[in-house]
């Protein structure tokens, strides 16, 4: 908004032409949504609470300390949704098709999150008259739905590519000249990246601020790439692809910063809200968006290392689990519990230290991430 209406203004208000720089408008984009967070997350948390939508789900087989959650404020990430937008709005180029793929996907995973919560608060997720043991929607629904957005956002990515074959071109980090152009294939790896990424995430948040964390690194991290793949002469020099608007995807990190820090003030341990599917599928189905359209789909997987480490520990537990039935007549597990969070509270560990320890884990994820921008 601003940028349309105040940015002719500027030969007659000179400091006007700030808007021209994606670094001001991304900065302002962020202290924004935080704003707005600290500012509604009150009311939005009281509203929640008169309508019941707490979460009172919670699985019989958690920790204890786990119990006393139960009738917290869940569907958070709606507020961070909103707030973003919001943000965006004020702040970004809305010309930008790349930009308009990111919000697409952003409201697409987080309407299928808001009617996985919903399901799940209202206990409405019913089979053969027996109620469902986790609630929400069943899993090939998500995956079909998530796919299905996954394209959607394919497409703007590949109408504002002037280079068709960038983008169906997936890139290795650490070498100059090492891809793999799947064509019309590349549909595929856009949906795995995506619905990956978005499901990782939302096996992460299970503990208050464990998610968050590490999402705003990420995010970062993506942020700052966005911005140098969007520069033609940071490009060059840094011999990465240059794809163009991608640094308007810069404002929408920053707003999902702000908003993110913004519910951070409210999830910090012990958690007053909690993100949900709603928030968690919403942010990493847009970050699995952003490395798709920053040729940097790889790179996400070490910044986020922590999301697939986590959700590898349930996909190893649960296969694990079905083999040792079916040789040993009898399932066994490689961890007390998964996903691996779950896994060191049950050997003990406190819950803020399994937090911080898993954040400090993603900062050298990332750091390592960026690492791959010189090291060619």
């Amino acid at each position: 908004m601003f940028y349309y209406f105040l940015l002719p203004l500027d030969s007659y208000v000179g400091f006007l032409n700030v808007f021209r720089y994606i670094s001001f408008r991304a900065l302002m984009a962020m202290l924004t949504a935080f704003l707005f967070s600290l500012a509604f997350y009150p009311w939005f948390m009281r509203w929640l609470r008169a309508q019941q939508r707490g979460q009172t789900n919670i699985r019989a087989d958690v920790p204890l300390n786990h119990l006393k959650k139960s009738g917290t404020p869940t569907m958070g990430g709606l507020m961070i949704i909103v707030a973003t937008l919001f943000s965006l709005f004020c702040w970004g180029n809305g010309g930008d098709i790349i930009l308009w793929g990111a919000v697409v996907v952003f409201i697409g995973f987080g309407l299928i999150g808001m009617v996985d919560d919903l399901q799940k608060v209202t206990k409405q997720t019913k089979k053969a008259g027996k109620m469902l043991a986790n609630g929400g929607l069943p899993g090939w629904v998500r995956l079909l739905l998530g796919g299905g957005i996954s394209v959607l956002g394919y497409f703007f990515i590949r109408y504002a590519s002037e280079d068709t074959n960038l983008s169906t071109t997936l890139y290795f980090p650490f070498f100059k000249d090492l891809s793999i152009n799947f064509g019309w294939g590349f549909l595929l790896v856009m949906a795995v990246v995506v619905v990956g990424s978005a499901n990782a995430v939302n096996l992460t948040d299970g503990l208050d601020g464990l998610a968050i964390g590490p999402i705003l690194i990420v995010t970062a991290v993506f942020g700052f790439i966005s911005y140098l793949v969007g520069n033609s002469i940071y490009a060059d020099y840094l011999q990465i692809h240059h794809v163009d608007d991608s640094g308007e995807l810069a404002v929408l990190c920053a707003a999902i910063i702000g908003a993110g820090l913004g519910f951070l003030w409210f999830n910090a341990p012990p958690a007053m809200i909690f993100m949900g599917d709603t928030g968690s599928l919403a942010l990493g189905g847009v970050m699995g968006y952003i490395a798709v359209a920053t040729k940097h789909e790889i790179v996400l997987a070490i910044a986020g290392m922590l999301f697939v480490v986590e959700a590898m520990s349930v996909m190893l537990q649960v296969g694990y689990f079905k083999y040792s039935k079916m040789k040993y007549k009898a399932g066994r597990r490689i961890f007390l519990m998964a996903p691996l969070h779950h896994h060191y509270e049950k050997k003990g560990l406190a819950e803020t230290h399994i937090v911080i320890r898993f954040w400090i884990v993603a900062g050298i994820c990332a750091l390592i991430a960026l690492s791959t921008l010189k090291l060619r």
